[in-house]
């Protein structure tokens, strides 16, 4: 068997890795301590952020905005963001997680992979695959404002 050497190609990739465990572990640290602002940095201004279900939270966030919108929407819910692995690709990364919550009688408890696709060192892509939809979706629930208490409060 004949092993052909690296191109300069491969050996930029093979490096490139260690900058793809950064983008997930800011990426992550972002989340867990809500800089938005740091989120904000790793995004490009078209990225975009798909979950599945049919919740708050379920749908496709277009534009840097509306991507760093969906997180803080997300930590909204208390959710403490275990980090299980950090995988890399040959160009992409993907964090697996385990996010638990409690909202009252409402408990979160699913893994999930959170996968990055990167364009030019930055995040454009990001699509999220659950282990439980149904309980995400029980758990994501639209937080209606008591709109006749905030009418009588006045």
């Amino acid at each position: 068997m004949t092993i052909n050497p690296l191109s300069q190609r491969d050996i930029s990739r093979v490096t490139n890795h260690h900058a793809q465990l950064d983008i997930a572990r800011r990426f992550h640290a972002g989340l867990v301590t809500q800089d938005w602002g740091a989120i904000r940095a790793l995004l490009t201004e078209d990225a975009h952020w798909t979950l599945p279900g049919n919740n708050a939270i379920s749908g496709t966030a277009l534009g840097a905005d509306a991507v760093v919108e969906r997180a803080r929407k997300i930590a909204s819910y208390g959710l403490n963001f275990e980090l299980l692995h950090i995988l890399v690709s040959r160009d992409n990364v993907a964090l697996s997680l385990h996010n638990t919550a409690q909202q009252g009688d409402r408990v979160l408890d699913e893994y999930l992979a959170t996968v990055c696709r990167l364009k030019d060192s930055k995040i454009v892509e990001i699509e999220t695959f659950l282990s439980d939809v149904e309980g995400m979706n029980a758990f994501f629930i639209v937080l209606v404002k008591d709109s006749k208490r905030n009418h009588n409060s006045r």
